[in-house]
């Protein structure tokens, strides 16, 4: 793709967003900011939140597991559905029945200041650094594709992302994310499902052959029961899908606050169960997308040796190191026409940016209203210091970005999800000991389990091999992690 191309592609997104932006973000003010008014339609909730749990790392990732883990993400994805259905049974009520604006003020009213501000704080470092890897991923597409072609640093292009999240979700906060999310959605399954239909006319094959081929493969495995032991076994991830939904996205500021600006609790709840419907739908085309690519390319003489990266030509060059590498690479050096090329920038973009403004919008609402406390305060106040947070929460994700580059990371999707087992099973573990137990934890156990856990957690799955006959953890390890610190609340608890 030539750099003209890319600028009109980047100048012309960042148009439309900043548009819609602007016109959900008139008359904002803190409530605007934090809740949207609570007057989000539900079709709107519904389709927005498909983008809320997509990023540019579902984007770039998911396609090139499909070599290595087959369609095996689709159990993980059976979980999600039983997960969303706790969430919509006994989250969301909760949520609407205390009339919260951060979901952690729950911990609050159940157990006190220490344990509110220990959820507030595990769910600040969770998503400060996920929400800047995720960004992480599209710098470096950007990189390649356009800064280094002008010299400009890899600095210079986070800090430029960074400025132009801040601009757009300054004002308009949670009512700017839910519509851009929604536009986000639509501009991603859109580029998909086109570049699928010009990947399949490369090949002289209709729709019904695409399907027959990936179906005839073995990339299209999806049920994997026979050795407990692989990472990949179906109750691994359909155990791990569970409670990964219900800590990612249940427990998770950045999710909720998309259905917590419903109308009213059944109109969160119906949004919810129609999401996951329709986020089935696009994971399935982005892990269809993926087979094509491999086909595609093995049609190319391009194939991986032992079925696994790297993919090399026929003299055994390297041409795709890494599964990450596989979309940005099939669409715009591999012959296809430029739109294929214009199509994945645009999906990329499109769920890069709104993803890092629905994290933003997020991790200032938490550190405003549960670490700062700033529910007590004036709204003049109030203002000015969501106002600062925001500004220093951004510039704070800009400097991870560039910490980011200095590692280089195969298969992201499976680093945010192992990561998230550490980060989010103490949240899971806290709100599961309130709705369980009518106990109340020691004043000062929660930040010490908190911290404590994941350290046992880790330790645990790193010599798991030896220790437990070769199992190794995969997703799972956030029931592990959950379960202990359950364990360890009840522990060190006293009768309420």
């Amino acid at each position: 793709m030539s750099s003209v191309a890319i600028i009109l592609t980047l100048c012309g997104y960042l148009a439309l967003l900043f548009v819609v932006a602007r016109r959900a973000a008139r008359k904002g003010d803190n409530a605007t900011f934090f809740t949207g008014g609570r007057t989000t339609p539900r079709l709107v909730a519904s389709i927005a939140m498909v983008g809320a749990a997509m990023s540019g790392v579902t984007y770039i990732s998911v396609p090139g597991t499909v070599l290595t883990d087959g369609f095996s993400y689709l159990q993980t994805t059976l979980g999600f559905f039983v997960g969303y259905v706790i969430i919509s049974t006994v989250l969301i009520p909760l949520y609407y029945r205390l009339g919260v604006v951060s979901l952690y003020e729950y911990l609050d009213s159940r157990f006190g200041g220490v344990a509110h501000r220990t959820g507030a704080w595990l769910f600040f470092v969770a998503k400060i650094a996920s929400a800047s890897l995720r960004a992480y991923v599209v710098c470096v597409v950007l990189q390649a594709l356009l800064f280094d072609g002008y010299n400009i640093p890899f600095a210079v292009n986070a800090a430029l992302m960074m400025l132009l999240v801040w601009l757009y979700t300054r004002h308009g906060g949670v009512r700017s994310v839910v519509w851009t999310e929604m536009m986000k959605t639509l501009l991603m399954v859109g580029s998909i499902v086109a570049c699928i239909v010009f990947v399949i006319g490369d090949m002289n094959l209709d729709v019904g052959g695409a399907v027959a081929a990936v179906a005839d493969s073995h990339l299209s495995d999806i049920f994997f029961f026979d050795n407990p032991l692989d990472s990949r076994y179906f109750w691994k991830q359909f155990v791990a899908g569970i409670f990964l939904v219900v800590a990612m996205t249940g427990l998770d500021q950045d999710m909720m606050q998309t259905m917590l600006s419903c109308r009213s609790r059944r109109d969160a709840q119906r949004g919810m169960m129609s999401s996951i419907v329709l986020q089935s739908v696009v994971i399935l085309l982005f892990l269809m997308l993926g087979a094509l690519f491999y086909l595609y390319l093995a049609g190319r003489g391009i194939s991986a040796t032992g079925g696994a990266m790297p993919l090399t030509d026929a003299s055994g060059s390297v041409v795709v190191a890494r599964g990450d590498d596989l979309f940005g690479y099939v669409a715009t050096e591999c012959g296809l026409p430029m739109v294929v090329g214009i199509l994945f920038l645009l999906g990329l973009i499109a769920s890069t940016y709104t993803s890092a403004g629905s994290a933003l919008t997020a991790l200032t609402t938490s550190f405003t209203l549960d670490i700062m406390g700033g529910k007590s305060l004036a709204e003049e106040r109030l203002s000015t210091l969501r106002h600062r947070i925001h500004t220093l929460i951004a510039v704070a994700m800009t400097l991870i970005i560039i910490c980011f580059e200095l590692f280089s990371s195969s298969g992201v999707i499976k680093l945010i999800f192992t990561v998230a087992g550490y980060t989010y099973g103490p949240i899971l573990g806290l709100f599961a000991f309130g709705l369980c137990t009518r106990r109340l934890p020691l004043r000062y156990a929660p930040p010490i389990v908190a911290v404590v856990v994941p350290v046992v957690c880790y330790i645990v799955s790193a010599h798991s091999e030896a220790w437990l006959g070769g199992y190794t953890f995969s997703y799972e390890i956030i029931v592990l992690n959950a379960a202990l610190c359950f364990t360890s609340l009840l522990l060190f608890s006293k009768r309420k």
